[in-house]
């Protein structure tokens, strides 16, 4: 038999995390982030909320803010990444040059988004709690890399519904 390309589309090589398992990952990321008097936690909008607020909540840090950039557009897998647009800028008193500030996001995958933060936070320390090889070098801390080619499914993403049994009909 002839050896084929994968012929699967992106979000095909799915990596599943749950809310249980998400809270797991955010709290060990806090578990490798602890030991640094941080001033502030800024979450990337949206993916960073859920985790920022577990590791705010580990680490005892109350002054949170967000920042929102805007880099797909168009729905889930079928979004394409486009140009890079700040949507809402944290606190600047609060950020300065990022000196003390930890960022958290859910996952970095090109890097672009990261990188756009660091020219605006160079001091900042970035944190997430997914990484893919390309964009890893824009974070300091991470939990669990993934290839590049897997669709990471978040607990926001997904609904529950029925799935068929392999054999029967019940």
């Amino acid at each position: 038999m002839p050896e084929t390309n994968d012929t699967r589309l992106p979000h095909e090589k799915g990596f599943h995390v749950s809310w249980d398992q998400l809270h797991r990952d955010a709290r060990a990321l806090a578990w490798r982030l602890d030991g640094t008097d941080w001033r502030a936690v800024v979450a990337v909008t949206r993916g960073g909320m859920v985790p920022a607020m577990i590791v705010a909540r580990e680490l005892d840090l109350r002054a949170i803010d967000t920042i929102s950039i805007r880099s797909y557009k168009g729905d889930g897998d079928k979004g394409i990444q486009g140009d890079l647009e700040v949507l809402k800028s944290p606190d600047a008193e609060l950020m300065g040059d990022g000196e003390g500030i930890l960022v958290v996001d859910d996952l970095v995958d090109s890097g672009r988004t990261l990188e756009l933060i660091r020219e605006m936070y160079p001091k900042a320390h970035f944190a997430t709690v997914y990484a893919k090889p390309k964009g890893r070098p824009m974070v300091q801390t991470y939990v669990t890399e993934v290839s590049q080619d897997t669709w990471i499914f978040f607990p926001w993403d997904m609904a529950l519904q029925y799935v068929r049994p392999y054999r029967g009909d019940d």
